[in-house]
């Protein structure tokens, strides 16, 4: 006994009994359960579930599943918004929630449940988001021709719209008056023929006087979801016009990077008054802009914010007013040079008396202010017969200037600059330096000896090399050549100032041929010189499995493989087992490429990590292995019928059922630790359940807990233990509901509380049914009959019984019925295929004098049945079982269960947990059943045996 906070707990182990078979697997089935703030959900439209939700308040979808294993949950959504990412991910629990839904997150949820078996179980519900926004009311004005007499027929259309959903109806109102067809014969009401929905438009033919007046368009859905209606005002008068707008400002505005921008907008008419706001042809704003009325001001401004912006002005009444201007920001960069020696006769050299071309290109903003100046040796150079300058069209070959040196003579030699500026100033110029001498040679371009092919490591960083000799040196540009691959920063070609291309943490992807060659930029442009590079990235062996846990008993044999997927070089050259540092097995490969070690007959010391090496030059691949007899984890029973039950007013009882996964694989587990803490407590206690005999997969065992503390929740974790120790540990949460009475697809009674689920005696029997318990029960009681439990084997749980003492009589009945069960119809004129549903109930029914128990069933409207739906007689012995039967009512309905005095005292029939769940019964499994009993007080309960 161990003295704590709260009760006192006396833990007690019994052995279990050994049930005579084994319970089936079962596939999963699920359903879809809702709460959160729904306006309405219709179970059938279309063979559809609709759920409609109001935007902005909580989605919340839970998913009920049966099966065993327990089944895993995965929510999923179809349809939406394409900006909405849920169809890209998905929920792995049971219930979804979703706070302040938004319009598209509406669609198709769709919960899966799957344990390995059969089929995975699908369900889907439609959520309908349901929506409604403020109106907008434009305005519009036509002008017309009458025959031949020109005259302006001010004809004036107010259009309302409204995004919504469901869709929306509109009503018009002048003043306080509705307008309707018809009312006026100066109004239309109409939709245009290419939408759908409600009326929309308001046409006012040939202005009157008394057409100047204040509209009001009414958008409602018709109060669905709770969403009021909503209003708009429009003041038509006769100075009702289209905005119009002028922009302050010149178009280009060109400016230096760092300088403040200010863009002005003034409204130059419109009524009712415009608004006016700014865009960007970047589709956003610069995040530092700032706009105050029509100004928007730009501080210190960069080349990445140069674009068109636009002043916009609207009022409703027409098209927006829209006035835009480009700016532009002035900028150079990119300064490049190259030399052609004598186009005309295909020289690769510059030769004495021939022509050769100095050419000199910059990217400039704008391109029109470029302008160029040439210097020979730090002197001003003017274009003369001989020394031709030229500036080509900026429109076919933009920011380029060209240098002609005709006759080229020895003097000609020297150094030649390109100065490149902008006309506007503010911006520093480009200077590029060429030199001209008997020097100047075309480039050449070698792979250094050693250099290819390259071996190197993977996750090296290796130097690709080409040597480039000639002057002046050009740009090398690397590329792939062996494939139209990226290059290893993911672009198609990589420049290099030195001819060396640097790659860091080379993976074996990037073997291959990689190519060098010379660019026409700050060189000579000449058809290019080119060579290739060979890379070869060597690799440890990639192999299989990687880890793998393998679980074996005693005296079984383990037999381990590991084989080479991939590797280089390929020819791999030996293979090393080891359990732990002891080397167990070494060997090289012939033809194959696997390796298998085996433990004939695993013993304790063969227990631990195994690896196999797979070793080549670039290092080992490495396959692991870890053998145990660790005992794989129990798993948890969900579906049991009623496991909560209620032993007096302070405290419950729960029904623990599980099976064990893989229970042959390892040896036999002769006990499970069980684990029990209150939820929120730090401390655990702990029992030892023995286990009897071998348990068989599929096998359901039970372990009753009691004496548990409304209403606290618990935790309770169940650990396997063999030979080997212990195994795998199961933890699950063990909540306390207090019974109510659920609607049909939950129902369940175990008569635990008053009023009993809402049952009641029948007025027309010979005498009642009693609710006792085993603990309250009178010793005088007669001997020889009845439960000495509840159904679960606690003495303070409540069940029902007939008394069969004096006075009663043979043949006398006791007739107990339930409450009324609706079955709603799926379609409006009845039920033609009716719904099934399973009745169960445990009974008991020992004694010499049984008589009988019968299963009725009673519907709406229709005369009692001609016989029970279930019936059994006579002595069944001092246990409790359990009936299951198929009910298919086609109307509201209730099940009445009777029992009937036999000939004698000793006939006392007693029932429990009684439920009634859609769909056809199961089979109902045979279990495994120990009983483990935490009491607070000196009282030790009686296990049953069913």
């Amino acid at each position: 006994v161990c003295m704590i906070r709260g009760p006192i707990w006396v833990i007690i182990a019994l052995n279990g009994q050994k049930s005579m078979g084994e319970v089936s697997v079962s596939p999963p089935t699920v359903r879809i359960v809702h709460s959160g703030h729904a306006c309405n959900v219709e179970e059938e439209r279309h063979a559809e579930r609709v759920y409609t939700i109001r935007e902005g308040e909580t989605l919340e979808l839970t998913c009920l599943v049966t099966g065993h294993p327990r089944p895993q949950i995965r929510w999923t959504k179809t349809a939406g918004s394409v900006s909405d990412r849920f169809q890209d991910s998905s929920v792995f629990n049971e219930t979804l929630h979703i706070t302040k839904i938004q319009r598209h997150q509406g669609g198709r949820y769709y919960c899966k449940a799957e344990n390995g078996l059969g089929s995975p179980a699908i369900k889907s519900i439609r959520v309908d988001v349901y929506f409604l926004d403020d109106p907008v009311v434009t305005v519009h004005q036509s002008v017309g021709e009458a025959k031949e007499q020109f005259y302006y027929e001010r004809t004036v259309f107010l259009r309302c719209m409204a995004n919504s959903n469901p869709p929306v109806r509109y009503s018009w109102h002048r003043g306080r008056d509705v307008l309707s067809q018809g009312s006026d014969k100066g109004v239309e009401i109409y939709e245009p023929f290419f939408t759908q929905g409600e009326t929309k438009i308001l046409k006012l033919k040939n202005l009157r006087p008394q057409d100047y007046a204040n509209y009001s368009c009414i958008a409602s859905v018709r109060n669905v979801c709770g969403i009021s209606d909503r209003n708009i005002v429009f003041k038509l008068t006769n100075k009702t016009v289209s905005p119009s707008i002028k922009l302050l400002v010149e178009d280009p505005i060109v400016v230096n990077p760092g300088q403040t921008v200010s863009l002005v907008c003034i409204t130059t008419g419109g009524e009712p008054k415009p608004t006016l706001s700014w865009v960007s042809s970047s589709d956003r704003l610069p995040e530092k802009s700032v706009v105050k009325g029509g100004t928007l001001t730009l501080p210190a401004i960069t080349s990445d914010e140069a674009g068109v912006y636009s002043c916009v002005a609207t009022n409703n009444v027409g098209n927006p007013a829209k006035k835009s201007t480009t700016i532009v920001v002035r900028a150079m960069k990119k300064g490049r040079f190259w030399i052609t020696p004598d186009p005309y006769h295909n020289d690769d050299n510059i030769q004495i008396g021939r022509e050769v071309k100095i050419s000199c290109q910059v990217e400039a903003t704008p391109p029109e202010e470029l302008t160029f100046g040439w210097l020979k040796n730090g002197r001003a150079l003017r274009s003369s017969e001989r020394m031709v300058i030229t500036q080509t069209d900026p429109d076919t070959s933009p920011g380029t200037t060209n240098l002609d040196i005709i006759d080229l003579k020895f003097t000609d030699f020297g150094t030649y600059t390109c100065v490149a500026a902008l006309k506007g100033g503010g911006i520093p110029e480009i200077s590029i330096d060429v030199n001209i001498s008997s020097t100047t040679v075309p480039p050449n371009l070698t792979v250094p000896r050693g250099k290819s092919p390259l071996v190197v490591q993977e996750g090296d960083t290796v130097e690709l090399e080409c040597l480039v000799s000639g002057k002046p040196k050009p740009i090398i540009l690397w590329s792939r050549a062996d494939k139209e691959a990226p290059m290893p920063d993911g672009t198609l070609q990589v420049e290099s100032y030195d001819g060396v291309l640097r790659i860091v943490n080379v993976s074996r992807e990037m073997t291959g041929s990689y190519r060098c060659q010379t660019s026409q930029f700050n060189g000579f442009n000449v058809k290019p010189r080119e060579a290739v590079v060979e890379l070869i990235v060597q690799y440890p062996p990639s192999v299989e499995p990687v880890s793998l846990e393998m679980r074996q008993g005693l005296g079984r044999p383990v037999a381990m493989n590991c084989r080479v997927l991939r590797a280089h070089p390929s020819r791999v050259l030996r293979y090393e087992w080891r359990l732990g540092n002891r080397l167990l097995h070494a060997g090289h490969f012939d033809q194959s490429d696997e390796t298998e070690y085996t433990v004939k007959s695993l013993n304790r010391e063969g227990w631990g990590e195994y690896t196999c090496d797979i070793i080549n030059e670039a290092g080992a691949g490495r396959c692991t292995f870890l053998v145990t007899g660790k005992a794989y984890p129990p798993e948890f029973y969900y579906d049991t019928y009623s496991p909560l039950w209620q032993n007096r007013p302070r405290v419950y009882g729960f029904k623990l059922q599980w099976t064990q996964m893989n229970p042959n694989a390892v040896d036999r587990i002769v006990a499970y630790r069980l684990g029990i803490r209150q939820m929120g407590q730090q401390r655990w206690w702990e029992q030892e359940i023995t286990v009897e005999g071998t348990i068989t997969k599929g096998e359901l065992i039970t372990h009753n807990l009691t004496e548990l503390i409304k209403p606290e929740a618990y935790e309770v974790r169940l650990t396997p233990i063999t030979r080997f120790g212990e195994g795998d540990s199961t933890i699950r949460i063990i909540t306390y509901s207090a019974p109510v009475n659920p609607h049909l697809r939950e129902f369940h009674c175990s008569f635990e509380e008053e009023p009993i689920c809402m049952f009641t005696q029948d007025k027309n029997d010979d005498f009642d049914w009693t609710r006792h318990s085993a603990a309250t029960r009178d010793t005088k009681y007669t001997p020889n009959t009845g439960p000495s439990g509840d159904r679960s084997g606690s003495k303070q749980g409540f069940y029902m019984y007939i008394e069969t003492s004096r006075p009663r009589k043979e043949g006398e009945v006791a007739r107990l019925v339930s409450p009324f069960f609706n079955v709603a119809p799926k379609n409006p004129y009845g039920i033609t295929n009716p719904p099934a549903y399973c009745f169960g109930f445990f009974f008991h029914m020992y004694g010499k004098h049984i008589g009988t128990l019968n299963a009725l069933l009673r519907q709406k409207g229709q005369a009692a049945t001609e016989g029970p739906t279930w019936s059994l007689s006579g002595n069944q012995g001092d246990h409790w079982k359990q009936a299951k039967v198929s009910i298919h009512p086609t109307a509201s309905f209730q099940v009445v269960l009777e029992g009937i005095r036999g000939p004698g005292i000793e006939g006392d029939i007693a029932i429990d947990d009684v439920t009634l769940e859609e769909g056809e019964c199961r089979d109902l499994p045979a279990i495994r059943h120990f009983c483990g009993i935490l009491y607070a007080e000196s009282q030790f309960g009686v296990c049953p045996i069913l």
